[in-house]
């Protein structure tokens, strides 16, 4: 990641390491080991004479991915690894969904295995492995998918995973080493959401024809005109300023356009929540928990509704099965309910 200026808001790939309590089991430390072998430095040289830093993918012999805005009008693009430089060759280019693959001669080294980003669930346990901040060596993130949003016969993968500067182009695997995302970005404010493009994308563009090195670059799908901006990207503002009527309307216009689309529903159901439209809240946070049982979100909302209606009891057996889910959403219904947790304490006896 280099160069581009996002008046959108939205920032592009960074990464540090962060842990998240999990549902589901963390890899192995050997497989983690032997998966940062598949993840590259990649240095640009700029026309200005400037350098620019990302990361990228082994994910086809001699073949690296990366963001494009990761490459973006490029002088020469060059891989990092085991400290010899290597300069690329070819190039395809996807530009709108922000997807590029760099070719080079004799590159030896580890390919990833392509999994299936469709086959992701929510709160299911993922990791990245990239270089933020120009590390001299690949550095791992631990998380989970927090949010999916279909788009082009696959879909976007919101998770917990923060990344930093130089992260664009890194790798997100599953606990069982397949790749099946890409950092590339995070929206604006302190409490930012992460982003990474599904791997199918990268299988289509494998089957495209070569590029010249010097193609001018398009714009991606994310630095479009705010109304042409994907709706989980326009949601993000209002949300962040409790612009609550601002945020209901996006909504709306988000289910009538993608019925299909749960975080369309869940988005709505939020505005609701807080313009104290609680009975239509209830019925979509219910919609959303009997279509997906790992939506923790509508699992907290549907707690703190219950805990609003003064149904005690309710709230906290719902607290319980977010607990299992995903420990930060039950101690935020915990604290709604004055229940102190702990390590030596359970969520019902402390």
């Amino acid at each position: 990641m280099h160069k581009l200026t996002l008046s959108l808001g939205f920032l592009f790939g960074m990464g540090c390491i962060f842990t998240h309590n999990l549902a589901f089991a963390t890899p192995p430390d050997g497989l983690v080991y032997g998966l940062k072998s598949t993840v590259v430095k990649i240095r640009v040289v700029l026309p200005n004479g400037r350098y620019g830093v990302g990361s990228g993918v082994v994910v086809a012999k001699d073949q690296v991915v990366t963001n494009c805005h990761v490459i973006a009008n490029a002088y020469a693009i060059n891989i990092i690894k085991l400290g010899e430089s290597h300069r690329a060759t070819s190039l395809r280019a996807d530009w709108e969904h922000d997807l590029c693959i760099a070719g080079f001669d004799s590159l030896d080294t580890a390919i990833a295995t392509l999994g299936e980003s469709t086959n992701l669930q929510y709160e299911q346990s993922v990791f990245t492995i990239s270089f933020p901040n120009n590390s001299p060596r690949p550095l791992t993130t631990y998380g989970a998918v927090k949010a999916l949003y279909p788009m082009d016969n696959s879909v976007i993968i919101r998770s917990s995973n923060d990344f930093r500067l130089g992260a664009s182009g890194g790798a997100m695997f599953n606990d069982e080493g397949k790749l099946v995302g890409i950092i590339t970005l995070k929206s604006p404010g302190r409490n930012a959401f992460y982003y990474n493009l599904p791997v199918e994308w990268i299988k289509n563009l494998l089957k495209q024809p070569e590029v010249s090195l010097d193609t001018k670059s398009e714009l991606p799908f994310w630095d479009a005109p705010e109304e042409k901006r994907p709706y989980f990207m326009r949601v993000i503002q209002p949300f962040q300023t409790h612009d609550w009527e601002a945020l209901k309307k996006i909504a709306n216009e988000w289910v009538l356009a993608e019925p299909s689309t749960s975080e369309a529903i869940n988005y709505l159901a939020i505005a609701e929540y807080n313009l104290k439209e609680t009975k239509s809240a209830e019925q979509h946070f219910s919609q959303l928990y009997a279509q997906n049982k790992h939506h923790s979100n509508a699992l907290l909302y549907l707690g703190l509704i219950a805990a609003d209606s003064g149904h005690q009891e309710e709230a906290i057996k719902t607290a319980a099965l977010l607990d299992q889910l995903d420990k930060d959403a039950a101690m935020k219904l915990n604290e709604k309910l004055g229940i102190k947790t702990g390590d030596d304490c359970s969520i019902n006896q402390c």
